[in-house]
């Protein structure tokens, strides 16, 4: 979704942006996890600088990994809902529903904001001890 913010020339840009204005009115509690700060963290700057940027000028909380994430990443990916390639697809989703969070926002519509990962999901985490999680695109909001 970052990349989004500054692509302008992407279709879910102006829905992105929004949303990002919400937040930062405090319409909505935001979170991103450890696994999307190194992905951004790859990227070439400028674009790097100003995506984690986004970070701090929207009071974004940065959520750690840990084992439980870690192992529930795995059912994932074991289980097929994830590629073992996309990995941190699967770490995305993870970190998300052991913090309890209502929503992942995703313009992944390959691995993540799909139908297939959308129903596995949820009930592998109600499996687990979880509750389902809401993957939706910025546009749904």
């Amino acid at each position: 979704m970052f990349n989004y913010y500054f692509d302008e020339a992407r279709d879910g840009h102006a829905d992105t942006v929004m949303l990002f204005d919400e937040i930062k009115a405090g319409k909505y509690d935001a979170y991103t996890s450890v696994y999307a700060t190194d992905e951004l963290l790859q990227a070439d700057e400028p674009k790097r600088s100003d995506m984690v940027a986004l970070i701090s000028h929207h009071n974004i909380i940065v959520l750690p990994g840990d084992e439980e994430v870690d192992r529930l990443s795995g059912i994932y990916i074991n289980e097929g809902v994830v590629p073992a390639s996309k990995r941190f697809d699967s770490l995305h989703i993870s970190v998300a529903t052991v913090s309890y969070l209502d929503y992942i926002f995703s313009f992944d519509f390959k691995h993540i904001n799909r139908i297939k990962t959308k129903q596995m999901t949820s009930i592998i985490n109600v499996r687990e001890g979880y509750r389902p999680i809401t993957i939706a695109s910025p546009s749904e909001v």
